[in-house]
């Protein structure tokens, strides 16, 4: 897994059970590339042969059938790799369900999904080992302190001021603007931002994406008078590290990215070019804490910043706060502002901000979270 010592127990699953939910949102959230009518979570439940649970949370934000199509993954494909057989760590679990999938993932070109449900799966098992172990799973993995910094994401385009204001009432002191809508437009959210949130408020934008090369090398300049902490994916992130060399070279913002990446080799790629400040893997979307946590080593060996993605449920950001914390450093944790009550009812201590900062428990695991088969009223129950 990484060069840690970490004593976890080991894992026997007697079950795996998925649950799909859909909670319907007022104002859908808005990207570069498209736009989530609702908020999708799919969660994940395995039960210990000693009757210890543990949760996880699988990607699933597109398409629009994503979470029903990876619950089935999970069901059809990976729960029969582990119902009734003992692994000795989480990340054994980890490498027998990659290395069995692996053919798979060829012959149907489902690398992203296959690979998001074995990290949601990973999350799980070792908050179950966790749990066995009655440590928290940030002190489990090697964390010394539970306190970690935090930003307000996925501020959308249109009067972002608005919300963002709403969270700053609320403890956030960092805040990430959607851009890509627009250089003018982009432009003009930032100054409402930092009109509103103060000189001292911290400021990011995510592109996702949206420009080429040639067009990012003519926004970002326009974006430099307003002290942006990061400037994240603003050119695809399967462009070579020569062109994200190439921009890095023509702006003063530093670059971010990292949440489409998907194996260690393109991580340790990622980090030898030294381009990116800010590294950013979704422990959701792929790896786990079984491959996440040694990234997040690697990062910050090499003198950058390590930031975990997240944009999901509850689950999915409490083991993003648990793997941040276990990996130390100055970076911060990403939570999204916008409504979603299958995140905020969730998030147990995360709800709680003190200048930017929160402070995890000591609770077993990813901490106390509500038996979900009950959260039916949150949204569309779908399993």
């Amino acid at each position: 897994m990484n060069a840690r010592t970490i004593e976890c127990a080991p894992v026997a699953p007697k079950s795996v059970e998925t649950l799909v939910f859909r909670y319907p949102v007022a104002t859908p959230v808005q990207t570069s590339f498209g736009i989530m009518p609702d908020r999708p979570a799919l969660f994940v439940r395995i039960t210990d042969e000693d009757g210890t649970v543990g949760w996880g949370e699988v990607w699933c934000n597109f398409p629009s059938v994503g979470a029903e199509h990876r619950a089935r993954l999970v069901e059809s494909a990976l729960s029969p790799r582990l119902v009734g057989k003992r692994f000795e760590t989480p990340a054994a679990a980890f490498d027998d369900m990659s290395e069995a999938m692996a053919v798979l993932a060829i012959q149907t070109g489902e690398y992203g999904p296959l690979a998001q449900a074995i990290a949601g799966i990973d999350i799980a098992l070792w908050d179950l080992s966790a749990r066995k172990r009655k440590q928290p799973l940030w002190k489990l993995l090697g964390g010394t302190s539970p306190r970690i910094g935090t930003y307000a994401s996925g501020l959308n385009p249109d009067r972002p001021e608005r919300l963002a204001l709403t969270r700053q009432s609320e403890g956030h002191r960092n805040f990430k603007l959607k851009v890509g809508f627009g250089i003018e437009r982009d432009v003009e959210n930032l100054k409402a931002l930092r009109a509103v949130l103060g000189d001292d408020a911290t400021l990011m934008t995510d592109a996702n994406q949206a420009w080429t090369l040639a067009q990012a090398k003519e926004c970002a300049p326009r974006l430099e008078g307003f002290g942006l902490r990061w400037l994240e994916e603003p050119i695809r992130a399967d462009q070579p590290w020569e062109a994200w060399a190439s921009l890095a070279e023509t702006t003063k913002i530093p670059l971010a990215a990292g949440e489409n990446l998907s194996s260690d080799k393109a991580f340790d790629e990622a980090i030898a070019a030294r381009v990116l400040a800010y590294v950013q893997p979704d422990l959701g979307k792929w790896g786990g804490f079984s491959r996440c946590l040694g990234v997040a080593d690697r990062v910050r060996d090499a003198g950058l910043t390590f930031c975990p993605h997240w944009l999901g449920g509850g689950v999915g950001l409490l083991a993003s706060a648990h793997l941040l914390a276990a990996a130390g450093g100055n970076g911060l944790l990403e939570i999204d502002s916008n409504p979603n009550p299958l995140r905020d009812e969730l998030a147990g201590p995360l709800r709680k901000l003190d200048s930017g900062m929160c402070t995890l428990t000591d609770a077993p695991g990813l901490g106390e979270i509500p038996d979900l088969r009950d959260f039916a009223p949150l949204g569309k129950w779908l399993r």
